[in-house]
């Protein structure tokens, strides 16, 4: 692509040809930078992973997407164990675990191993929940398109999957941004009735039907 970029600017395919490559160029570095996030991947089957994961309760597995084939997941990322937002944010998917098993759905939650971390630290931050908190090598993050490329940690990115494995939502915001719980569960509830459902839609309120 570079190659090309200076084909173009030689006149080899034009002025407009060449301002077109080094916008994508630009696009592309942008978004290897974590600043150009597209997140196009809801339609899509989730990327696969195979990690090794604990438990708030301490037990240490190894699990992969595929065990979930049949349920609905919910994949959080985050940044980091002990931070301002972070531990708030897994506290509360902790505290809300049993929610998540009454609507058949598992919580997984997920950071770059390049991040800064603390031995036991989700653990601690998790308490007693069966929840499982996996360490992904910074390429799965990558995978997911929610990766800060220049600090090597995940941006705040949730995605819900279906049970076929396809991702139903995602979406990704700044660091400092923390995420909303109960908009999670209201999502998840919106994806399992199947329907179209409408602007400020609740569980228990009307739907507009299948489309």
């Amino acid at each position: 692509m570079q190659e090309l970029a200076k084909r173009s600017g030689r006149g080899g395919y034009g002025d407009q040809a060449a301002s077109y490559v080094q916008k994508f160029l630009e696009r592309r570095d942008s978004a290897r930078q974590g600043n150009g996030t597209t997140m196009n991947l809801v339609g899509k089957k989730a990327p696969e992973f195979t990690e090794n994961a604990v438990t708030g309760d301490g037990k240490f597995m190894k699990i992969s997407l595929l065990d979930y084939r049949g349920q609905w997941v919910v994949l959080f990322f985050y940044p980091a164990d002990f931070t301002s937002i972070c531990p708030t944010e897994i506290s509360e998917f902790s505290r809300r675990d049993k929610e998540f098993k009454d609507l058949s759905a598992v919580v997984l939650a997920a950071r770059p191993t390049r991040s800064t971390r603390t031995r036991n630290g989700s653990r601690a931050a998790w308490g007693p929940s069966p929840t499982r908190s996996l360490r992904t090598p910074t390429r799965r993050s990558r995978d997911y398109q929610c990766l800060d490329e220049k600090l090597g940690i995940a941006l705040r990115a949730t995605y819900i999957i279906d049970p076929d494995g396809d991702i139903v939502h995602a979406d990704c915001s700044i660091t400092r941004i923390g995420r909303s719980v109960d908009e999670v569960v209201r999502l998840l509830q919106a994806a399992q009735t199947g329907d179209l459902c409408p602007v400020g839609w609740k569980a228990g309120s009307k739907t507009l039907g299948r489309g």
